[in-house]
């Protein structure tokens, strides 16, 4: 299993937009084959500051979700929106 953190940055004035887009997706990814899990989380000390967590059955499953059109079309709307490049981690799950 993998797990997936992504840290993301956002302008302050995008907030909004940027839950909105993610409540407008999380459905699908969360169905994509593959997914096991997905959460959205914000940082408690930055409130600009969100990371996505989400488990995937494997390497495999993460790489077509990034390379999908349902990943394209939602990054393409969430991109514009960070004021900092967005941080991923994929770890592998041991207990």
């Amino acid at each position: 299993m993998i797990v997936r953190i992504v840290k993301l940055t956002l302008e302050q004035e995008y907030i909004n937009d940027f839950i909105k887009i993610f409540n407008e997706s999380k459905e699908l990814i969360r169905n994509f084959d593959g997914v096991n899990k997905l959460e959205l989380l914000r940082c408690s000390t930055q409130g600009n500051v969100f990371f996505t967590h989400s488990h995937w059955e494997s390497e495999e499953a993460l790489e077509n979700y990034r390379h999908s059109e349902l990943f394209k079309t939602t990054w393409a709307k969430a991109k514009p929106l960070f004021s900092e490049k967005a941080e991923a981690w994929s770890n592998y799950k041991l207990y």
